[in-house]
């Protein structure tokens, strides 16, 4: 934790993140998908299915999900 407030407080973290961004942000694009696939995720989609009071929000995250 102290490292990546040393990170945020002298710019180390703002300035990867910015080239992350500029480059397409492959690394970012990789860990969301991942975290899109994990088994969690996977049950969440069909537990929610299955609660009629819960009102889905669709979004490019979470259209297919349920497939």
């Amino acid at each position: 934790m102290k490292q990546m407030l040393a990170e945020i407080q002298n710019g180390t973290y703002a300035k990867a993140w910015i080239a992350e961004n500029e480059a397409g942000r492959p690394n970012f694009s990789k860990l969301r998908e991942a975290d899109r696939n994990h088994p969690i995720e996977q049950v969440g989609v069909r537990l929610r299915a299955l609660m009629p009071f819960l009102k889905p929000i669709a979004s490019e995250d979470t259209v297919g999900a349920a497939r």
